[in-house]
């Protein structure tokens, strides 16, 4: 038998989350990512209570590839943050079996002092086979945690090199972490990614790796000149850090701190927000309108058809969605 603890009401949702009760937190964040219509509903109308509570934290998304070190530098960064006087959530994307659709939701065991201090809020959520890897609500979730009064939202990305774009397109400061001395300072990340950064930071700085940190610290500067900026206003940065010693990790703060204020101070924080705002309520129009076309009765006994036939190669991609779009849509009109 599976238990499923009932819902709250709207109201006492948002006095749960207002009041700081981890336990309400933790409830609202797995109502907004359940695929149940009612759950749906009562999350619509909870983040529209909440909204007037959101928009104040830091948003910052954190990106590398497997083994570069993200959840030790994360730990890191979080405890020098509350120790700062900081409240800090941590979104962890955490990857999705593309075979058994299970997931590991391992980050809170990988960010030991984080997972286990009552100032923080740790989320490791799985990336329901979403692209590249980002949760299917993580943006629901950031203004959730928002409106609780967290003013520090880091997103840990699986780190893939797919997708990052979504991430990039729900924070405010984008950062790459890379690893010392691979001899490939792009890493198998591709160069799109490096174009999203607003730094990168050469991690595991420390012990051997010190003097493999300098040299690909110096290889990505020179890169960097060759890129081109995604703002104007701001060059990107590189730096040289560690996750566990935590070298570098203050100036790394004194950088995201000061890329926030030079975005506030020119009207560019407004400005990012608000098209953030846009691309999310387009991918929620492409995300609703994909689960009705799959949902049309009609649709969902032809495609298994028309799938067979274009894997078989006896019809083209382009004749089987035009018949699938014009079956859905005959009702539509």
């Amino acid at each position: 038998m599976t238990f499923r603890a009932s819902r709250l009401s709207v109201d006492s949702y948002e006095r749960g989350i207002i009041e700081g009760d981890l336990g309400t937190l933790a409830r609202a964040v797995t109502l907004v990512e359940s695929r149940s219509e009612e759950d749906r509903r009562i999350a619509r109308n909870l983040l529209q209570q909440v909204l007037p509570r959101t928009g104040r934290a830091h948003r910052i998304g954190i990106t590398g590839v497997p083994g570069v070190g993200k959840s030790t530098f994360i730990d890191n960064l979080g405890m020098r943050l509350l120790d700062a006087g900081y409240r800090v959530a941590v979104l962890a994307i955490d990857p999705t079996s593309q075979l058994s659709g299970g997931s590991i939701l391992g980050d809170k065991t990988r960010m030991q002092r984080l997972a286990l201090d009552p100032r923080a809020f740790v989320r490791p959520s799985p990336s329901g086979l979403s692209p590249g890897g980002v949760a299917r609500r993580t943006r629901e979730t950031m203004l959730l945690c928002e409106a609780a009064g967290y003013n520090v939202v880091l997103v840990e990305t699986v780190g893939v090199g797919q997708g990052e774009t979504a991430v990039a397109d729900m924070v405010d400061f984008f950062l790459v972490l890379v690893l010392p001395g691979a001899g490939d300072e792009l890493q198998g990340i591709k160069k799109g990614v490096f174009e999203l950064a607003d730094a990168l930071v050469v991690n595991k700085a420390d012990g051997d790796g010190e003097h493999r940190a300098k040299v690909a610290l110096a290889d990505l500067k020179s890169a960097l000149r060759y890129l081109p900026r995604k703002r104007a206003i701001w060059q990107p940065r590189c730096l040289a850090a560690s996750g566990l010693t935590g070298l570098g990790i203050d100036e790394l703060w004194t950088t995201i701190d000061e890329h926030r204020q030079l975005l506030e101070s020119t009207g560019e924080l407004a400005s990012l927000r608000a098209a953030q705002q846009s691309t999310w309520m387009w991918t929620l129009i492409r995300e609703r309108l994909e689960d009705a076309f799959r949902q049309h009765p009609d649709v969902a006994a032809t495609l298994p058809r028309l799938e067979q036939a274009v894997k078989a190669g006896t019809t083209t991609s382009s004749a089987a969605a035009d018949e699938l779009l014009a079956i859905f849509s005959r009702e539509q009109i």
